[in-house]
């Protein structure tokens, strides 16, 4: 039962950021958008540094590879951010659920968006559906959406890198 989008589009935003760090608070605020958020967020001084400190924190996630301490990290992520669910409607833009206190510092709201998101996320599709690009050097972080699971690359480019590796391999 789908219940929330928080799932989904959170972990692919924290992805997003992951793969391509924006330059400064504005280009951050501009995925946000395109992740669909729409609250204004609070200015902080360092909200560019305090951010990069939540997706780094996120990287510790993606890259554990026991179920055990991936789930003892959200948690103690989800509880440094979230207070009791509650429904808001700001900016008059519909009722929907914030996983969070009314703090909308945007590194805090981070935080709680992508914690509770991966959280979704991992429980909703499968503990391993969140890893590394497989394809050497890449380092890009891979949100497997598909329906099989079977998702091991960041992009195309990268699958067929690997392909046209392992075939050259079996070839000499």
């Amino acid at each position: 039962m789908h219940l929330n989008p928080y799932g989904e589009y959170a972990v692919l935003l924290a992805a997003s950021l992951a793969n391509d760090w924006p330059t400064d608070r504005a280009g951050i605020v501009e995925r946000t958008r395109e992740a669909g958020m729409t609250m204004d967020f609070a200015h902080g001084a360092d909200d560019h540094a305090a951010c990069r400190v939540v997706v780094d924190d996120w990287l510790r996630i993606v890259d554990s590879d026991r179920d055990e301490d991936r789930a003892a990290m959200l948690n103690l992520q989800m509880a440094s951010a979230a207070a009791y669910p509650r429904l808001v409607d700001h900016n008059g833009e519909g009722w929907h659920l914030h996983y969070r206190d009314s703090n909308d510092a945007l590194p805090f709201v981070l935080r709680a968006v992508i914690g509770v998101g991966t959280s979704l996320h991992l429980v909703t599709r499968g503990m391993s559906r969140l890893r590394r690009c497989e394809a050497e050097p890449c380092t890009n972080v891979v949100v497997d959406v598909t329906r099989n699971g079977r998702q091991r690359y960041c992009s195309v480019r990268c699958a067929n890198r690997a392909a046209v590796r392992r075939h050259r391999s079996r070839a000499a």
